[in-house]
């Protein structure tokens, strides 16, 4: 992460002043938005994209009671203790190193992972990724030369929590506000899902049945999951491998089959649905800070929200995917009987794959919404995963640029 320059701390310390939620219940994405702007080279348009999105923020919502260790259970998922929560993980965090209160609180939190259309969960995984951050670079400042590596998994190697260094305080209140936010927006899903078919990531969403009454917004819909004949079966899908380096990778999978899909599906919703990339990418993320018996359950656990925010915003007909070429039969940006009608092409893998992806990042940050640029972040991310890059991971993240109206 480019961050010498000190101006991602500075825009957190900006940012803690301000509620978690603005207009009743829509999300701070700031937090959020701002650490993508700084991790992808944009840090000179932070204090200025700021001072725009700001203007829609609004105060910390009053306390109510402090949360306890006798209390917390009452309080989860109970929003009017939005600042209580962010208290009570400042109080954990000042007295015990953070990965130590994440290893106790992600099991706790997994269950409600659709709060606030799981923006708790990606918030915290903006979080420890700045903090993960913060400990290889204070590493590597006294580790001059490492030694040769053997691992044959791609999955990272997590740090021995007694060998990490204290981060900055704004990323650890970071942490406290990442936190508080999903334990106080919890959600469990709109019931149990059935464990059956062991499929890939790219069979399972394709398997995914479609709500047919997508009126309303999320509680609308989500209280309507349960009318969806086979919903359940749908949502425990996913093959989840025990072993945690088979977990990381399929959950890799997973994330890279939720950011090629949004090409031919994002039309549904392009906001809400980018989320289905975002939220298992959030988790990926996390899970380097965690146990690696928290792998597997964490898979687990975010693939039936994922499948759900599908369900109830996934397009009546898909598009064709993104076109080789512009000489290719074109392809629509949204059909009649959606979300909406007007028409905006779609950007071809060739036109992607011109591209570098601090091209594409770049584009995102002038767009200016803070979906498109958390999109453009996971496609980024997704890119780089591959070994030979991904171009259409970058075409869906150029086709969100199209889709997602910039800010005014």
């Amino acid at each position: 992460m480019d961050d010498t320059s000190g101006i991602l701390d500075e825009a957190l310390e900006r940012l803690h002043s301000t509620g978690p939620e603005r207009a009743g219940w829509l999300s701070n994405h700031a937090p959020m938005a701002v650490e993508a702007l700084v991790r992808h080279g944009q840090s000179a348009t932070v204090h200025g994209w700021l001072d725009s999105y700001g203007s829609k923020l609004e105060g910390r919502p009053r306390r109510l009671s402090p949360i306890t260790e006798a209390t917390w259970q009452q309080a989860l998922g109970d929003p009017q203790h939005l600042t209580d929560w962010a208290d009570y993980f400042a109080r954990q965090l000042a007295e015990r190193p953070w990965r130590e209160v994440l290893a106790v609180w992600w099991p706790r939190l997994l269950p409600g992972i659709l709060a606030s259309a799981t923006h708790g969960v990606i918030r915290v995984g903006h979080a420890v990724r700045t903090l993960l951050d913060s400990e290889q670079t204070a590493r590597a400042a006294h580790t001059p030369h490492a030694a040769p590596g053997t691992a044959t998994s791609s999955a990272p190697v997590p740090a021995a929590p007694h060998a990490s260094p204290a981060p900055s305080g704004p990323r650890l209140t970071e942490l406290a506000e990442a936190l508080g936010y999903w334990a106080a927006r919890h959600q469990p899903l709109p019931g149990a899902v059935d464990v059956g078919v062991a499929a890939t990531p790219a069979a399972a969403l394709a398997a995914l049945p479609r709500l047919a009454d997508q009126s309303g917004g999320i509680r609308d819909r989500l209280a309507r999951v349960p009318t969806v004949p086979g919903w359940q079966q749908a949502a425990g899908a996913l093959h989840v491998p025990d072993d945690p380096d088979l977990a990381y990778e399929q959950l890799s999978r997973l994330v890279r089959a939720g950011t090629h899909r949004y090409a031919t599906h994002g039309h549904g919703d392009p906001v809400m649905l980018v989320h289905a990339a975002t939220a298992p990418n959030a988790v990926l993320r996390t899970l380097p800070a965690l146990p690696r018996a928290l792998w597997a359950p964490s898979l687990r656990a975010v693939w039936p929200p994922v499948a759900v925010l599908m369900m109830i915003y996934g397009p009546a007909s898909p598009l064709p995917a993104p076109r080789l070429s512009d000489d290719d039969r074109p392809a629509e940006g949204r059909l009649a009987g959606d979300r909406a009608t007007e028409r905006r092409p779609t950007p071809t893998v060739r036109q992607a794959a011109s591209m570098t992806p601090d091209e594409v990042f770049a584009l995102a940050a002038a767009h200016g919404d803070e979906h498109v640029i958390k999109f453009a972040d996971t496609a980024v991310d997704v890119t780089a995963a591959a070994p030979d890059g991904d171009a259409r991971a970058l075409a869906a993240a150029l086709y969100a640029q199209s889709m997602i109206d910039a800010p005014r």
